[in-house]
Parts: C-alpha cells; structure tokens; sequence
C-alpha cells in the first residue's frame, strides 16, 4: 500500500573545509573539493579538486583531477588532471593518455607516466593504492 521512494542525488559532493585535518583513507563514490589537509590515500570515483588551501601527503586514485593548493605524492587517474595557476604537484601522474594540463604559474615536479593496463584504473573501494603495480609505456619528465 504505502512504498518507499528513493532518489539517487548524482550531484553528491564531499568537502573537506579548511582547518580540517586527516590521516587515513578517504574512499568516495562522488565528487570530493578538499581545502583541508590530508594524509594517506585518496579514492574517488569522480572528481577531485585540491582547493586553494589543500595540502595533500597522500597516493591518489580517480577519475579526473583538479590541483589549486598543494599536492605531495603519486596520482593515477584515467581523465585529465588540472594544474591550476595557485596549484602545486611533486610526484608522478600516472595516465591513460596525456590529458595534463599546467596552467601558467602552475608548478609540477616529477614524471608523467603513460600506462595502458586498464586493470590499474578501475576505482574499487577496498583497494590499496599502495600495492599497484606500474609498467609504463612512456615516461615524460617534468
């Protein structure tokens, strides 16, 4: 007689305000804007922006990536990655294709990689970023 309605909200989107601070793993199935710090991994099945006030120490795995504060550490995304002109990145970007973008002022310090092993971008929630295994096809350094 009565039935439950539910509705799935594909503009869900996670933030992390400034001031805040974690160590750990952050998994999410949505968009996730950091402006906080955080420390350890990060999965997001969407987007994933670096505020101007984020501060990253963390191995990274989504689907598309914009940096506006400051990134330490390796990401793998199968979509384009956004150096911004306030952002900052020190580590490898690990790609499908080279969809890397440097705006001016923008600064990266380490090694684009280019891999073509689908298996490394499937975004599963109870992975460790830290036990991928990497062959590259073509190293571009920076």
């Amino acid at each position: 007689m009565f039935g439950i309605k539910t509705t799935k909200d594909k503009n869900n989107h996670n933030i992390i305000a400034s001031g805040t601070n974690i160590e750990g793993t952050i998994y999410s199935p949505s968009s996730i804007k950091i402006d906080g710090s955080v420390t350890g991994e990060i999965i997001s099945r969407k987007e994933l922006t670096i505020g101007k006030e984020g501060k990253i120490r963390a191995s990274i795995k989504t689907k598309k990536m914009i940096i506006e504060g400051s990134v330490v550490g390796n990401i793998i995304s199968i979509g384009e990655v956004k150096i911004t002109s306030s952002g900052k990145m020190a580590g490898n970007i690990i790609q499908k294709n080279t969809s890397l973008i440097i705006d001016d002022e923008g600064s990266f310090k380490g090694n684009s990689i280019l891999i073509n092993d689908r298996k490394i971008f499937k975004i599963k929630d109870t992975e460790k970023i830290s036990n991928i295994k990497i062959v590259p096809e073509k190293i571009l350094r920076y």
